[in-house]
């Protein structure tokens, strides 16, 4: 019978397309080694230009290491790369990450759509490399060789690095402690990639919606699987939704992974939801989760486990996905436009394609901002992670629909809220500018391709450009060889790059 139930839950997984085929799987292999080749010969031309000696030349090496979901090896076809170039003590985040390596990978014809993302938490460039995108922060070691095999766990590597390092770093030390503390690696990718699409069904997948990210999932997910090394994946999964129905939140979750924990490391009160990544020294997941969308993942965590008690005698309905079956419930899309009578639109919109993208990622990196002030007038909102096209519009747009509190439908001077968020997110923009337009509409007025209730919308991946072509350009000079040209820098009243510390 375990057997049976195993089988039936790979099919559901396979039906639903969550595997990405061989064929796939390879090329993003040859992607990863493909970029291990760019940065080994970046790192040395980089040594050139510091003029440093021919055999520390010759010595010097980057690599790049993979992590998210990928990383974890619970990506699915449409998964992107999340790589982190790890680069020696003499290349720099301003000059020769953003201008150096920028310039080398814009001139590949495998690779386009390059932007620098200079702005977030974690600084990257994002690119498309034969129709993958990559997510490629930055790293600096405080030595002259990174080996492919380089040991981020080892703290003696990492002294006395910058904080921006540390921070690109987190993500990857985190997956790979993971992946040393999970008992059974392949029920835990199983589980992972069931979880995820539940996320993504009901509407808490998306760290920038102050819903769950992947790596969210990954340390709640690994806990349940230390606590059941011998469980089923079906087993696990029913335990996911237990263990975190009933959970004590703010108590944080954090792994079984045999280093001390001082009293201080329990006690974390800054978050709704804090889980703790289980690398030394200890630090949490950045997390976006506000009031409302703790509200709605509890409440999705309450559902799950009330149609997971019975998972064992309904199984079969798991691989049918029958909706009148509890189990096969588990996945079926949030029902937005039955739940909420009104919704707040937020319509973007940019004079092109290209604009559009580098406009929606901007104002998506400020959503909790807008979370937040529609929870202060609202009491709740929930932010529907879909994004939707107005079909009736002229230019290229994007439309999010965000449910309201029922109770408050007196909420109809949406106006303040508006110019409070525009001002926000006009400032500190450098590329043309879109138009941002938020009203409230009644789900009798949602249009007929919202689906809200199917589980599809339009994906974007979230960008911004802060290199604008279209604008005047200031070329920049390697610091260490003043005649040697290395590329450009935006003009935005500001030729020099901030300083990371590198």
């Amino acid at each position: 019978m375990e057997d049976e139930r195993s089988l039936s839950l790979l099919k559901l997984m396979v039906n639903e397309g969550l595997f990405p085929s061989p064929e796939e799987d390879e090329k993003r292999k040859i992607i990863v080694e493909k970029l291990k080749t760019i940065v080994v010969a970046w790192a040395k031309k980089v040594a050139w230009q510091r003029c440093l000696p021919k055999q520390q030349i010759a010595a010097t090496s980057a690599t790049i290491l993979t992590y998210g979901s990928y990383g974890l090896g619970f990506h699915d076809p449409e998964s992107d790369i999340d790589a982190l170039c790890v680069g020696p003590f003499f290349a720099t985040i301003a000059e020769d990450f953003f201008i150096v390596l920028h310039n080398i990978l814009k001139s590949r014809p495998e690779i386009s759509e390059i932007h620098c993302v200079k702005d977030s938490k974690v600084p990257l460039m994002r690119f498309t490399f034969d129709g993958i995108s990559v997510d490629l922060p930055y790293a600096q070691l405080k030595v002259l060789n990174v080996p492919e095999n380089v040991d981020i766990l080892n703290l003696s590597l990492l002294t006395n690095i910058d904080e921006t390092s540390w921070k690109s770093l987190s993500g990857v030390r985190a997956n790979q402690r993971i992946l040393l503390l999970v008992p059974n690696l392949m029920n835990f990718q199983s589980m992972l990639r069931c979880l995820k699409l539940w996320a993504k069904r009901r509407g808490v997948y998306g760290n920038l919606n102050g819903f769950l990210g992947g790596v969210h999932l990954a340390v709640l997910a690994a806990f349940v699987c230390q606590n059941q090394p011998n469980a089923s994946v079906i087993a696990l999964i029913s335990n996911f939704f237990s263990t975190y129905a009933m959970w004590p939140w703010p108590t944080p979750v954090m792994l079984q992974d045999g280093m001390s924990s001082n009293v201080e490391d329990v006690i974390e009160t800054r978050f709704y939801m804090p889980i703790r990544l289980p690398c030394s020294p200890y630090e949490y997941c950045h997390s976006n989760v506000t009031k409302s969308t703790f509200t709605k993942i509890r409440a999705e965590f309450l559902r799950g486990h009330s149609m997971t008690r019975t998972c064992f005698l309904t199984i079969q309905d798991l691989l049918k996905l029958k909706l009148d079956s509890d189990v096969g419930r588990i996945f079926e899309p949030f029902p937005y436009s039955t739940n909420y009578t009104r919704f707040v639109k937020i319509y973007l919109s940019a004079p092109d394609q290209d604009e559009l993208g580098d406009w929606v990622g901007w104002v998506k990196s400020h959503f909790r901002c807008l979370l937040l002030k529609l929870e202060a007038v609202q009491g709740f909102c929930d932010p529907n992670p879909m994004e939707y096209v107005d079909m009736d519009a002229s230019e290229p747009n994007v439309v999010f629909y965000w449910g309201l509190n029922r109770s408050r439908s007196n909420f109809v001077y949406i106006e303040p809220v508006e110019e409070d968020f525009s001002r926000s997110i006009y400032c500190g923009y450098y590329g043309i500018r879109g138009k941002m337009e938020l009203s409230i509409v009644q789900a009798s007025e949602l249009p007929k391709n919202a689906r809200f209730d199917s589980g599809n919308g339009k994906k974007m991946k979230a960008c911004w450009k802060m290199l604008d072509y279209n604008q005047r350009r200031t070329p920049a000079y390697s610091q260490h060889l003043p005649s040697y040209f290395v590329g450009y820098v935006e003009s935005n009243g500001d030729t020099e790059y901030p300083s990371t510390g590198g």
